[in-house]
Formats: structure tokens, C-alpha cells, sequence
């Protein structure tokens, strides 16, 4: 497959349909920035939608990956491409998947190696288990947290999340045993829940907005981020008497309104130039 064939064959069929680089965005839910990406040949579109665009441009799935439209007495040729292009894909697919498994075998072996240097130096040292098993606890937390989203990529976030919200606290009361410290696990606890629900809020935007506004969905989540930083900061203040803001906490509220208003006014100005040039 030659993707800069692929990509001037998407934009030739998008004008045929009469539709601008975001209109077909918009129907794809996705945005313009990938569209564009595609018909410069810089990326190709992704498995998941490629039957929805063939149904917007009226061609098929091969003729998409061939880069060119078929004749009917060219069945044989036909058939030949699509024999290719069904090849090509599930090696990409096949590639993708053994390079996430081969991170993952890399990612798993380097922290495992992180818990026998542990204990070994904390056997050796005193001669017992004693502070290896705050790092191999915490090393334990960080290998399932971040498994999910090596494997499956974005596609595992979700499943990072959730591995999160189960196991966050579990994982404060096991610290807080083992150093010995209640605060570990109270504060840990009250400030982690507000900020595991902003967690799956910003996720929620990025499923909902995300897709086809990147910038608006980073917008909003930084306009969300000054709340968090309100409770937590109440949070802090009656539970060890922290003032609930000083100047960090207006200067870092400050930075995330300057942040959003400029993300909210870039895609503000895309959705214009768009509609101009439609």
C-alpha cells in the first residue's frame, strides 16, 4: 500500500462528495487534523472507521487501500488487490501487536528487576524484610496500573482507570501499614477520590468531544482542573489546617484559565477557517 496514493485518492473522492476536510471530520467524528493527515499520506485511517468512510466517499474498503476505483471487467484485478491489501493489513495489525507485547515484556522485566534488586539489598542490609516492601508494593501498583494502556494502547486507558479506582485505596491502607503512618491513608484517601472522579470526567470529554476537538476537550478539562484544585485544597485545609489558597494555588488557578481560554480560542479559530473554506 502507498499511502500517499491512499491519501490524494481520499481527497480526490471527499471532493467528489462535495464535502470539506471537516465536514468529513465531522461525520467520522474525528478531527479535520487527521483527515488532513490521511490525504498528505503522514498516517492512514484507522480499522475501525474505514467502513464508515467508504460508505461517505462511495467506494469500497479495497479501493480505499488500493488508491484507486475498479472497473467491473476488472474482477480479476479486483480480486488480486483485495488478496494484498487483506495481507497488508493484518501484517500492520500483526506488527502493532507484537511491538505492544514486546514493551510490555520489557516494561514488566525492568520492574521485576526493580523487586529482586529490593529485596535482595534489603535482605543483605538487615538481613530481613523490612523497607523492600514499600517500593515492591508500590512497584506492584505502578506494573498494573500502566499494563493495560502498553498493551492495548489507548484503548486500555479505560482499563488503567479502572484498575486505578480499585486499587488506589487498597494500595494507601498497604503504605500506610507498612510505614506506619494513619495520614498516609486518610489524606491519600480524601484527596484521591476527587481526583479519580476528575480522572474519569476528563475521559469522559475526551470520548465525547475529544474525537473530533482535541483542543476544545483539553480546554475543558483545564477549566475542570480548577475545581479539583478547590476541593483539594479544602480537603487539606480541614484535615491539616493548609490554608484553603495561597498564591501557588492562585497562580496555578490563573495558568489553567490562560491555558483553556487559549485552547478554547485555537479551536474557536479552526471551526472558523473551516466554515470560511467550506
Amino acid at each position: 500500500m502507498n499511502q500517499t496514493e491512499i491519501g490524494t485518492f481520499i481527497a480526490k473522492c471527499r471532493k467528489e462528495q462535495k464535502l470539506t476536510q471537516a465536514q468529513l471530520a465531522e461525520k467520522l467524528n474525528i478531527t479535520d487534523r487527521a483527515v488532513s493527515k490521511w490525504e498528505t499520506g503522514k498516517s492512514m485511517p484507522d480499522s475501525s472507521i474505514m467502513l464508515e468512510l467508504c460508505g461517505i466517499l462511495g467506494i469500497t474498503v479495497n479501493e480505499l487501500l488500493s488508491g484507486e476505483k475498479f472497473e467491473t471487467e476488472h474482477a480479476e484485478n479486483y480480486e488480486k488487490k483485495a488478496e494484498e491489501n487483506l495481507i497488508t493489513l493484518k501484517k500492520t495489525d500483526e506488527n502493532n501487536t507484537s511491538k505492544n507485547r514486546m514493551i510490555a515484556i520489557l516494561f514488566t522485566v525492568t520492574l521485576f528487576l526493580g523487586v529482586v534488586v529490593c529485596l535482595t539489598c534489603d535482605i543483605a542490609i538487615s538481613g530481613n524484610l523490612t523497607w523492600s516492601l514499600i517500593p515492591i508494593s508500590s512497584i506492584a501498583f505502578a506494573w498494573a496500573l500502566s499494563f493495560p494502556s502498553i498493551i492495548w494502547g489507548r484503548k486500555g486507558i479505560i482499563s488503567s482507570l479502572a484498575v486505578l479506582t480499585m486499587f488506589v485505596i487498597p494500595y494507601l491502607y498497604l503504605l500506610s501499614f507498612l510505614l506506619k503512618v494513619h495520614e498516609v491513608f486518610s489524606i491519600g484517601t480524601a484527596m484521591a477520590i476527587p481526583a479519580i472522579v476528575f480522572l474519569w470526567l476528563v475521559s469522559a470529554i475526551c470520548n465525547r468531544i475529544g474525537k473530533t476537538r482535541k483542543t476544545t476537550a483539553l480546554g475543558i478539562s483545564l477549566l475542570a482542573a480548577i475545581p479539583l484544585v478547590f476541593i483539594i485544597n479544602l480537603i487539606l485545609s480541614k484535615m491539616i489546617g493548609e490554608p484553603i489558597l495561597d498564591v501557588w494555588d492562585m497562580l496555578t488557578i490563573f495558568i489553567l484559565l490562560v491555558l483553556a481560554a487559549v485552547c478554547l480560542a485555537i479551536d474557536y479559530g479552526r471551526k472558523k477557517n473551516g466554515k470560511s473554506n467550506s
